[in-house]
């Protein structure tokens, strides 16, 4: 088990729980480019649990990989909540596992054009209900880091981790 001092790294935390539930877990990854994949293929075992990263950094890549809506990309952005909730529905259901991960933001040096500023973050979670039971959810956080390009990535990836093993641990 990977773990820092005395507590086991949320990559290990979020694997076990997963492997424990046998669940799966697919990533959109936008800001993070990538990181969050790379946390979570670091733990031994991981491909038990962990099925695929998409890293949809343009909006291009958003509408045709993940199914995020045009409208959404042109009303309100890459960085909106809405996007994020997009993102992680469809890393779930394009990859078909049990829960979707997003990251979507402005990790800097500067604004977006949409002029969002640094570090402005959203993370979404989503988990897949039984077909017909109308019970799958999505929950979207903002965030807002400090810190150089690469800390603002470090601590989303870090994030988003932790968000999905409050919800794994919840649902």
């Amino acid at each position: 088990m990977r773990q820092f001092g005395t507590e086991p790294l949320i990559e290990t935390r979020v694997g076990d729980a997963l492997g424990r539930r046998g669940e799966t877990l697919a990533a959109a990854e936008s800001c993070s480019g990538g990181l969050v994949a790379s946390l979570v293929t670091d733990v031994p075992g991981s491909s038990a649990y962990f099925d695929r990263s998409f890293v949809t950094y343009s909006y291009d890549a958003k509408q045709q990989v993940l199914g995020v809506a045009r409208e959404a990309l042109d009303d309100e952005s890459a960085v909106s909540e809405r996007v994020g909730r997009e993102m992680a529905q469809g890393a779930r259901d394009v990859a078909g596992t049990t829960w979707g991960l997003s990251t979507t933001g402005v990790a800097g040096p500067e604004r977006d054009r949409a002029d969002h500023p640094v570090g402005t973050v959203f993370v979404g979670v989503s988990s897949a209900a039984p077909w017909g039971s109308g019970a799958s959810t999505t929950t979207v956080q903002r965030y807002r880091f400090d810190g150089s390009r690469t800390e603002v990535k470090e601590r989303v990836a870090k994030q988003a981790l932790s968000d999905l093993l409050d919800r794994i641990e919840t649902d």
